[in-house]
């Protein structure tokens, strides 16, 4: 439920935000100084700095209740059917409730408007289908649509705040930053791939990571990468100590995959386990490619981070931690560590100290 409210109140503020400033500069692009247009009757309520004032009015109006109604439709649509619509399908079916939902929203305005300013407005049923105003305005919309999916598809793609920073070229040169990286790989992965068929077994990664999806924003995580069966988490260094959520994240997406240990024993016979290495520090960040571009990470952090990750098994532990990053962890009463030992990790001429945290059994 948190989750949800979470997921919602996000999309609301962010479409709230943007739609009724996109409505308001139409309604300047469309009614400033139109009293001045050559051919153009104007009603008098509509004219002049007033009339730009009160259409200003409107269109803000129109975009805050297009905003909240936006929202909603991409949040049941986001919550229900993502995996379960095409890309083709979801797009037509969301396409066609945004242009219903602008028909009844330009109407609902048009009678206030009408009411309020005594206007002699058309309301009648099917009033939008000749109306060459409402489709000018359509055409905007659904432009302005199309670019406010495409910086979406780019956060998305990127990260929250990198996308920003990437347009702003930030990236161009490599920039030091300090995070912690969590390398998560699925136990066992071979025996399963060979069990499922290279088929099935896709499907399995897939729905895995799609739970994995469910509880990285909960906890303030970037997916830097999946590499087959195993996904790179990163935070900034304060965001990850944060409510320690670089490990709250592990003992969620366990939680998540026990309240769905039913649906993957019935479509795959098995439950899926993972296991995980952390460890931060400074590291170096630079935007790479060109005809692919990418933001790549540099430094002895994500190797040492993969490579205690790779000790899980040795151990047999689902999670580990480097002593470094433990130090600046505060971890609650319902977590527990405990010293495993120093190792030489592969690569490495010094020891690193680490240890495995497990939940506290509670009564």
């Amino acid at each position: 439920m948190g989750r949800d409210l979470k997921l919602y109140s996000e999309l609301l503020w962010q479409y709230v935000l943007f739609w009724p400033i996109v409505m308001g500069l139409y309604s300047l692009f469309r009614y400033y100084g139109m009293d001045e247009e050559v051919g153009v009757t104007v009603i008098g309520e509509f004219s002049g700095n007033k009339g730009t004032i009160r259409a200003l009015q409107g269109f803000v109006f129109i975009g805050i209740l297009i905003g909240f109604l936006y929202a909603t439709i991409d949040f049941f649509f986001e919550k229900y059917t993502s995996d379960r619509l095409s890309l083709a399908l979801d797009l037509l079916f969301r396409t066609t409730l945004y242009f219903v939902t602008t028909i009844v929203v330009f109407t609902l305005v048009i009678k206030i408007l009408s009411k309020v300013y005594n206007l002699p407005l058309d309301t009648s049923r099917g009033w939008w289908v000749q109306d060459k105003a409402f489709w000018a305005a359509i055409l905007y919309i659904v432009l302005v649509s199309f670019v406010f999916s495409l910086i979406k598809i780019a956060t998305e793609k990127f990260g929250k705040g990198v996308f920003l920073k990437m347009l702003l070229g930030k990236y161009k040169n490599p920039q030091e930053e300090k995070r912690i990286f969590m390398f998560l790989d699925l136990k066992d992965s071979t025996t399963i791939a060979e069990n499922l068929g290279h088929f099935k077994y896709s499907q399995f990664i897939q729905d895995c990571f799609y739970d994995l999806n469910e509880v990285v924003p909960k906890y303030d995580a970037e997916i830097y990468q999946y590499v087959g069966d195993e996904a790179v988490l990163t935070w900034p260094y304060k965001k990850g100590l944060a409510n320690n959520n670089c490990v709250d994240l592990f003992f969620a997406f366990q939680k998540k995959k026990q309240g769905k240990s039913q649906y993957y024993l019935d479509k795959y016979g098995i439950i899926p386990e993972f296991k995980a290495g952390l460890h931060g520090g400074i590291l170096m960040v630079t935007e790479v490619g060109v005809i692919k571009k990418e933001i790549a990470y540099h430094g002895d952090v994500i190797n040492t981070s993969a490579r205690i990750q790779a000790e899980c098994n040795k151990h047999h532990v689902l999670l580990l931690i480097s002593e470094k990053l433990l130090h600046d962890l505060q971890i609650g009463a319902h977590l527990s560590s405990k010293f495993l030992g120093s190792v030489l990790l592969k690569g490495k001429q010094e020891k690193v100290n680490i240890h495995t945290i497990h939940k506290v059994q509670t009564l």
